[in-house]
């Protein structure tokens, strides 16, 4: 299947992306059914992807959430992300969004978490961030359920990263994101077997795994004519 059959049409005839454009675009365009690594493979390779079969068969995935920050520029939208520092055990320098697993203090509630999360990683107050919507849950190949809260800040934006966890804040437009030319599907053998996965490049930093699938999702949803 070639990349673009998995894509919403492209960037002409997008919506004009104001707040409430936006929300209800999320309202309309979330699928119950999820998707991610195991369900990416299984819509390539047939409904007996291994990775599909192991996530039916296999451990209930860990609850966690991730903000989707979208900060309103006056000449247009960009998305922050972080990079992870190289000595974390888990993803290492990979690039993503600010979040993490559930505590007892969110309740459940995967807003609080990302919210919760997103403060103590880059110090960005909770009540700067105005909810949107949120995107399909992506299950991850290492036992994740992330659920993606779509969130919009007005500048200005001063991260304040927590050293530990975050090694670098920065924003890429979000016409950027939402171009389906700038989505690339690659496959990586793990365990004998093709793998697929999306990544895209933005000034050299490769995005890639479960956070340019979020990030596709995102190009999915509001790319709806």
């Amino acid at each position: 299947m070639e990349q673009r059959d998995l894509l919403s049409p492209g960037a002409a005839d997008r919506p004009r992306l104001t707040r409430p454009a936006i929300a209800g675009l999320l309202a309309r365009g979330h699928d119950p059914r999820g998707r991610g690594d195991a369900l990416l493979e299984q819509s390539i390779d047939g409904p007996d992807a291994p990775g599909r079969a192991a996530l039916a068969a296999g451990r209930a995935p860990i609850p966690a959430a991730v903000l989707v920050p979208l900060v309103e520029h006056d000449d247009g939208m960009t998305v922050l992300l972080t990079r992870r520092t190289d000595h974390l055990a888990h993803h290492p320098g990979q690039i993503s969004f600010p979040g993490g697993r559930f505590e007892a203090a969110d309740r459940g509630d995967p807003a609080a978490a990302a919210l919760r999360e997103t403060e103590e990683e880059i110090g960005l107050p909770r009540d700067r961030v105005t909810i949107l919507g949120r995107l399909d849950d992506y299950v991850t190949g290492t036992g994740f359920v992330i659920t993606p809260i779509v969130g919009v800040i007005v500048p200005p934006v001063v991260p304040s990263a927590d050293p530990f966890e975050v090694a670098e804040v920065f924003e890429v437009p979000l016409h950027f994101i939402l171009d389906p030319e700038n989505h690339q599907l690659h496959r990586r053998i793990v365990e004998g077997r093709h793998r697929p996965f999306w990544a895209m490049t933005w000034e050299q930093r490769v995005i890639w795994g479960a956070t340019a699938g979020i990030l596709v999702n995102l190009s999915d949803v509001l790319g709806r004519p």
